[in-house]
């Protein structure tokens, strides 16, 4: 008999373990919220209204062309000393500036990253 309630003890110890080990993972995806929830609004993923000739800034689309400020950038990293923007064209980005034998100028294209086109 005392086997028996030996035996009988240690399964349900057994499957009281199990149990519990089952039941943790499901509890904890539940979820209540009573109230309104600590979230923003959701983000809005649809096209920009018909008649903009540009989407609004922050739309989620990148600038398109070369920032001046990276041209100028991009210039220093070169060797060229007060480095500005002298032109802007749909094509390129004119930076002109100072070396060590005087005036130089650089060209980058107006895409997005500013490639370098030449040195004059």
């Amino acid at each position: 008999m005392m086997q028996f309630l030996a035996k009988a003890g240690l399964a349900v110890m057994l499957t009281a373990g199990t149990l519990a080990g089952t039941v943790a993972p499901a509890a904890a995806q539940l979820n209540i919220i009573i109230g309104e929830p600590d979230r923003g609004p959701p983000q809005d993923y649809r096209r920009p209204p018909p008649g903009f000739d540009r989407p609004p800034p922050g739309y989620g689309r990148p600038s398109r062309g070369c920032n001046p400020q990276l041209a100028e950038n991009l210039a220093r990293d070169y060797g060229l000393r007060r480095a500005r923007v002298v032109d802007i064209t749909p094509r390129r980005v004119i930076v002109q500036g100072w070396t060590r034998r005087g005036p130089d100028e650089m060209s980058f294209g107006n895409v997005r990253g500013c490639p370098a086109l030449r040195r004059r």
